[in-house]
């Protein structure tokens, strides 16, 4: 059997991209396809040479469809994916009212960029970006260095890679409704951070600044606005003040065609007008010392207006925006009037005025032979009419064939991409791609519903269609009348070497500080461009136009009504083990493996992959599958036998279907306020050899904002019921053993400020109650311990800092566990968070921890005798490393539950 590391070996040459590979007769199967390739090459050449003479007679007679067709399935380059506003996500259609088609007729004529440069998702300043948006209509782009990997989450169980694919869509939803535009770097989240002497180290420093610079040439902003300062003036998490350190950095970088001159084949060099940073009140530590401090280098705006197009102030269309960082806890209340923000001026050509925008030039004299067209959509917006948006249209055609004329540069890209948008919002033109079912494989038959309504009166012909890059392309000439549906059913057969769909980023070996994503043209995109589309050919009044809508599903549900989700092309089969951690502690552990079918009759044979070196493992009961139905699944039990060797290691799982084998799960991400995610992620779990026990065996879990501790608890032999509100009622409480309470329970869990005193009941009647980390604001009680106990925010990020045994004979440090300094080995992106400043004396703290050159942080772990039971605080990051399989954190934890079942 071939060991894991064979099989990510070969993953990175799949075409695919994925954790799709050829078995054990992988290398014979490639020169069949590649046999198989050229025979195929050869049927193509016959049709091109067949199809070429055949479109050069029927162009001859049809001249003035040839010179369209000819443009039209031509495919744009993959970097001008860089200057499209709009999100990837497939999505329900937009439908923009009058009000907003004006809006995008005034933008039309405003020439301005701005770049929003900070670290993290909710980082950013949304009154800023809505402003810049929609009251001086710039076209503003949010760049987050991350994507929010490592932080935490209030709403679900999606934590890392996970969070980062959630915390994206997140911002993709605040960018819809703020109007912005949204990049990232390659940086990857790896927790919080202390200094940027650390992030820089762990981040590759030098590919996070050719990515900063990337985005300014491929946004060509002309104000770049930090929303963090970049020195050590004040005192804030590591990525934050990295990322304004590598936004300045790259300021003076991305003009020089000098430096990453690589970057130059897809875009041109660029050099921004000036820089600020985005400071505020709470960088000079009050309120009262900002109104004191020397402005003579800040600038001021009032972000608070007006929007009369929106019916809405800029701070409430901001709070909308911010209330879509939902994982995060960031629901924000709305507010109106003025709102006064203040930028800092740092290097380039300093305003004139008091008005960071000021003497920058926004309209299209900007551009060579742009004046007419200004001009122009100046009359247009003067005579538009909002009960008939359609009369602007021949005007917009004429400003758009005068903008296509036009030497080639970014504002003819963005502006173009622009008004044929606004073109299609004065027609109230729809057009709408769904396909059958959610989800197809490679070489499956797609069932696809085409839609196209024009409802105007203009002269709207529908010339052509093509599915991706001609699975299906033919030449229409039907007339779009008005409010008149167009609809026609299409198959489309799906390439075998169809792309999965998954974030692009998690495609490659990424390291802790960093994604690695080859491609220069996807770096900075927010998601992967989908594989199925459709090309819409039309002309307008004569004037051909063509727009491209993802290919979507929908469905109705009885409460909700339409629902819109993202088409998917996956793969034939999933293959997913029981669990994510598999602790050894026999020579044999019984591993499951579930196999779910992605599509209609699919067989062949489940696998479980050993480590290298480690027998084969035995499948109990046959190892076969056949599948009718899409969707249906079917467990097999394996027994692995533990071989000599490290303490960790790492088992997968596999489906083989002929030569190939099929070694990945599917994670859905599905909530109400984010399109539906499909990933796909290696079926691997950690698997660990530990010596642990426990004398507790019956535990309640009251879950907090969402961690796996109950799964964990069950793997060391625990029976775990999860609680409710209802449920916590000390005499109900009593048959426990222990009580825990999940993270942050006391932020999210506003039921606890009415059981609490039931809760230290059930402590004081004998009871233990672990209560894991909580924030240090917004608690549902003053206090979660029986004794006075102050939070902070403290925390201890380095996941090797010593941890010093104060109370080396404490029992939770010696039963039934012998903790040593061996169990804090292998900790995973911290040792924990939000310590406790200050405790009653009654609580003792056996353990102390800090980040280097800190002052000893002793509250990680609190534990009191209360009543006749035993109360714990801890902060250290369980939720973190029990799903990491962390030998010693599950020895800990064992104490900690055990401290009422003492011998």
């Amino acid at each position: 059997m071939e060991s894991l590391w064979l099989f990510r070996a070969r993953n990175l040459v799949s075409q695919r991209g994925f954790f799709y590979v050829g078995y054990p007769i992988w290398k014979r199967n490639l020169r069949k396809q590649v046999g198989s390739q050229g025979a195929r090459i050869s049927f193509i050449w016959f049709f091109f040479v067949f199809y070429f003479f055949f479109f050069l007679f029927f162009f001859h007679f049809f001249l003035p469809l040839s010179t369209f067709f000819y443009r039209w399935v031509r495919p744009p380059p993959l970097f001008l994916l860089l200057f499209i506003t709009t999100a990837l996500v497939a999505q329900k259609p937009v439908k923009p009212n009058a009000a907003d088609v004006h809006q995008a007729i005034k933008k039309l004529n405003v020439l301005g960029s701005v770049l929003y440069v900070a670290a993290h998702p909710d980082d950013e300043n949304q009154r800023l970006i809505s402003y810049c948006a929609n009251e001086k209509l710039y076209k503003v782009t949010y760049l987050s260095l991350t994507r929010g990997d490592g932080g935490q989450n209030l709403i679900g169980p999606e934590l890392r890679e996970l969070l980062g694919v959630l915390r994206t869509e997140e911002l993709l939803m605040a960018r819809s409704v703020d109007g912005g535009t949204q990049r990232f770097s390659r940086a990857n989240d790896f927790g919080y951070s202390k200094t940027p002497e650390e992030t820089l180290r762990i981040w590759d420093r030098d590919s996070v600044l050719s990515d900063v610079a990337w985005a300014m040439r491929t946004q060509q902003p002309d104000v770049v606005i930090n929303r963090f300062y970049h020195g050590d003036k004040y005192s804030t998490h590591g990525h934050h003040t990295s990322s304004a350190m590598l936004s300045v950095e790259a300021f003076d970088m991305a003009g020089r065609k000098d430096i990453y001159p690589e970057q130059l084949q897809y875009v041109d060099a660029w050099q921004p007008q000036r820089i600020f940073f985005n400071t505020s009140w709470w960088f000079y530590g009050s309120r009262e010392a900002f109104d004191k401090a020397d402005k003579t280098n800040l600038y001021p705006l009032d972000l608070g207006v007006y929007l009369p197009l929106k019916g809405k102030s800029n701070n409430e269309l901001a709070a909308e925006a911010r209330s879509m960082h939902r994982c995060q806890g960031f629901g924000s209340m709305s507010s109106r009037g003025e709102s006064t923000d203040w930028f800092e001026f740092i290097k380039g050509d300093r305003p004139a005025e008091k008005d960071p925008f000021a003497g920058i030039n926004t309209t299209w004299t900007r551009v060579e032979g742009g004046e007419k067209i200004g001009n122009l959509l100046a009359e247009v917006d003067r005579n538009y009419r909002s009960d008939n948006p359609a009369a602007s249209v021949p005007e917009l055609l004429k400003a758009m064939q005068m903008i296509k004329v036009l030497p080639e540069g970014y504002w003819k890209r963005v502006k173009l991409a622009e008004i044929k948008e606004v073109i299609r919002g004065c027609l109230g033109l729809y057009l709408e791609a769904t396909a059958a079912e959610r989800t197809a494989t490679p070489g499956d038959a797609v069932k696809l519903r085409l839609e196209a309504v024009n409802r105007s009166d203009m002269d709207v012909q529908l010339a052509a269609i093509m599915v991706s890059s001609h699975l299906f392309d033919t030449i229409m000439g039907v007339s779009l009348q008005n409010n008149r549906v167009f609809e026609m059913n299409q198959s489309v057969v799906l390439p075998q070497d169809a792309s999965y769909t998954a974030p692009y980023w998690l495609n490659g070996q990424a390291t802790l500080g960093m994604y690695s994503v080859p491609n220069q043209e996807l770096r900075g995109l927010p998601e992967t461009p989908r594989f199925l589309n459709v090309k819409w050919s039309l002309t307008v009044n004569g004037v051909p136009l063509e727009y491209t809508t993802d290919v979507a599903y929908k469905l109705e549900e009885p409460a909700r009504g339409e629902v819109w989700q993202p088409f998917d092309v996956l793969p034939p089969v999933f293959v997913e083990l029981d669990q994510t951690t598999y602790l050894l502690t026999e020579r044999s552990i019984e591993v499951k493996v579930r196999v779910r079918a992605g599509k209609d009759n699919v067989s062949g044979k489940a696998m479980l992959i050993s480590p290298a070196g480690w027998p084969n493992a035995i499948a109990v009961g046959g190892n076969a599958f056949s599948f009718k139905r899409k969707g249906e699944e079917q467990t097999f039990t394996f027994t692995l036998q533990a071989n000599s060797g490290p303490d960790q290691v790492e088992i997968g799982a596999g489906a083989q279907i002929g030569n190939l084998v099929y070694t990945f799960r599917m994670i859905p991400i599905q909530y109400d306020h984010i399109p539906y995610q499909s990933v796909l992620q290696p079926a691997t779990a950690k698997a660990s050899r530990v010596d642990v026990r426990t004398t507790a065996r019956n535990i309640g879990y009251y879950m907090g904002a969402g961690d796996e501790g109950p799964a964990a608890l069950r793997l060391i032999g625990c029976k775990v019921t999860m609680l409710e509100d209802a449920d916590l009622n000390a005499e109900q409480l009593r048959p426990y053993d222990a009580v825990v309470i999940g993270i942050r329970a006391y932020n999210t869990k506003e039921g606890l400020k009415f059981h609490q005193d039931q809760l230290m009941k059930y402590v004081e009647n004998g009871g233990t109650l672990v209560t894991q980390y909580n924030n240090s604001f917004d608690l549902v009680v003053d206090n979660p311990a029986p004794f006075p106990m102050k939070m902070s925010r403290t925390r201890v990020t380095d996941e090797t800092a010593e941890m010093r045994f104060l109370l080396p004979n404490h029992p939770v440090l010696n039963t039934p566990n012998k903790i040593t300094a061996k169990d804090f080995e292998g900790w995973v992106q911290e040792r924990g968070l939000y310590f406790p400043s200050e405790w009653d004396p009654q609580m003792q703290a056996p353990l102390s921890s800090n980040d280097p050159g800190e002052n000893p942080a002793d509250g990680a772990l609190l534990v009191a005798n209360y009543g006749k039971g035993h109360y714990v605080y801890t902060g250290l990051s369980f939720f973190r490393e029990l799903p990491a399989g962390v030998p010693g954190a599950y020895r800990l934890f064992a104490n900690l539950i055990s401290l009422g079942k003492m011998p």
